[in-house]
């Protein structure tokens, strides 16, 4: 079974190359589904079909959704958000403003992930496509099950004897409610969920994500940029597919020093993501949408390869114990902008806007970092010795 993520910055047609890699694996004879977790959807427009928040029949073996993010919260932490909104109106009335306090940053787009999680656990399908938002939203959405169970931990590091214990005298002393067994078990079903779908998520024989750039040197600086945030998070992106190239016939004339800023831009996507495969899809002289559209186009771009299959697969993280170095793969990474910090058993990696912590590994936990490198496109981490 495979999941292929679709990501790039807005209005580059992230939609419509996931929906012409679902037309083409569902003509190969597999069963696919195809799903938007942007709250803007446009899953419908691309397939001309109203399209629901369950899975509804598009053609033979092709099945998509657009996410009810409001349907999905509900069904995720019922009792978590009922005990918030207790906790939020203890010492006052109730009310919209406690409401609108409980919708978390993020935390729509969380609960969009399980609905990927749910559908991979069911086994119906053989492929699931998914049609990201726009590039900031993606990286928030693939970072949050890590973030949000650390966040848990912290933030509720209550253990149910202990509320048993004190907890009704502190309620009764102070007003505020403590959390029953529903909570505990919410919080529990909720981690259970994260480690599994970040398992899921890290699992690069499963899951793919694809950037979706066009030939503008802006939209290729973001799609670089998103590049090295994927793999600071450890998600193996395995193909670049470069849309909006203007034919030649069409740049005569009045257009004709646009082909020469294409070139450029089509060579700077050559040379930068030279290791990855690439796939071009020409300005079409119609829309893009509709089925026979799709199909059309689906065909053209994966005419040589199954898009189905792991197109790439890159080392992400190397471990060098002669040289005792960690090796961690940050391609268009610049040395200015890397930030590392060590903080006991962690290691806290930056690269300009994002940072991310993780263990130390195995065969070097309990050791200070003597030093690190940049170089080739790996952050070279080294460790003491051990004595």
């Amino acid at each position: 079974m495979r999941v292929i993520i679709y990501t790039g910055k807005g209005g580059v047609g992230k939609t419509s190359m996931a929906a012409a890699t679902a037309c083409r694996i569902a003509e190969s004879g597999k069963k696919v589904m195809i799903m938007s977790t942007d709250q803007a959807h446009s899953l419908g427009d691309a397939f001309d079909l109203k399209i629901k928040s369950e899975p509804t029949y598009v053609t033979e073996n092709l099945y998509a959704l657009e996410i009810d993010t409001v349907a999905e919260s509900e069904k995720s932490w019922g009792n978590l958000k009922d005990y918030f909104k207790k906790l939020l109106t203890a010492k006052g009335g109730g009310g919209i403003e406690a409401e609108e306090l409980l919708v978390f940053p993020g935390l729509e787009e969380l609960f969009s992930m399980f609905k990927i999680l749910e559908l991979y656990e069911s086994g119906q399908y053989d492929t699931i496509i998914v049609d990201c938002a726009p590039t900031g939203e993606t990286l928030s959405l693939l970072k949050y099950p890590e973030r949000f169970s650390a966040l848990i931990e912290k933030v509720l590091p209550l253990k149910k004897a202990g509320v048993k214990a004190v907890g009704p005298a502190v309620e009764k002393m102070t007003s505020i409610p403590m959390p029953g067994e529903n909570v505990f078990d919410d919080i529990e079903y909720l981690m259970n969920k994260m480690q599994r779908l970040q398992e899921l998520m890290l699992n690069r024989d499963v899951v793919s994500l694809r950037v979706v750039t066009t030939p503008e040197k802006i939209v290729i600086s973001e799609a670089k940029r998103n590049f090295t945030c994927l793999y600071l998070y450890r998600y193996n992106v395995d193909a670049v597919i470069v849309n909006h190239i203007y034919p030649e016939k069409a740049m005569e004339g009045y257009f004709g020093k646009w082909m020469k800023l294409q070139e450029e831009g089509l060579n700077e996507i050559k040379e930068c993501f030279s290791e990855v495969p690439r796939f071009y899809v020409e300005l079409l002289p119609e829309e893009l949408r509709t089925l026979k559209v799709l199909r059309e186009v689906g065909n053209s771009i994966y005419k040589a390869c199954d898009p189905d299959d792991v197109l790439f697969k890159q080392d992400i993280y190397i471990t060098d114990q002669d040289k005792k170095c960690l090796k961690i793969y940050l391609p268009f990474a610049k040395k200015e902008e890397l930030i590392l910090e060590q903080d006991k058993g962690e290691l806290s990696v930056g690269v300009k806007n994002e940072r991310r912590r993780f263990p130390v590994p195995t065969g070097f936990a309990g050791r200070d970092i003597t030093g690190a490198k940049f170089e080739d496109g790996y952050l070279n981490i080294f460790f003491k010795t051990q004595v």
